[in-house]
């Protein structure tokens, strides 16, 4: 596997947007994630995206971490938000999320952020697992889902 730092509108990371929306329609029975996202956000050294590619050179996997400080919707200071952890069906099982999940974590903590932040939800039960795995707990909801009674926001020290 090949990771590789991509901008959010990229074709290839459009393209796997698009596949995650679908399956959070299929999950949740709506449109999918609305939270609002700018590739802007992404752009280091405040966040980054990643694109994870296989031996074909086929996108398979994404994530990316944006910074957040303390404001309404719950975030703290010096937190750093995965946003889009996607891995495709036919790469699952061979630990893709969890390199990628690792490099975000890797550079959101040379980026000097504090905390990373999830928000995920009760008809994902892989990334559940994935994430308290990975030393994530749950926390105070945030966000755009914080009023959302199927949403489990989860939280890991950087430091």
């Amino acid at each position: 596997m090949n990771i590789q730092q991509r901008p959010f509108d990229h074709p290839d990371a459009v393209k796997l947007n698009d596949q995650v929306q679908l399956e959070y329609a299929e999950r949740y029975g709506d449109e999918g994630d609305v939270t609002p996202l700018d590739a802007t956000m992404f752009d280091p050294p405040h966040g980054l995206y990643l694109l994870a590619y296989d031996e074909s050179d086929r996108p398979v996997a994404t994530g990316g971490w944006r910074s957040q400080e303390r404001n309404a919707e719950g975030y703290s200071d010096g937190d750093a938000e995965i946003k889009r952890m996607y891995v495709v069906p036919e790469g699952r099982g061979q630990g893709l999320a969890r390199r990628v999940l690792a490099a975000l974590e890797a550079d959101a903590r040379a980026a000097g952020r504090t905390r990373m932040v999830l928000e995920t939800g009760d008809q994902q039960p892989e990334a559940i697992a994935l994430y308290t795995s990975s030393g994530y707990t749950p926390c105070p909801k945030f966000g755009h889902y914080r009023e959302y009674p199927n949403s489990i926001c989860m939280a890991k020290p950087l430091r």
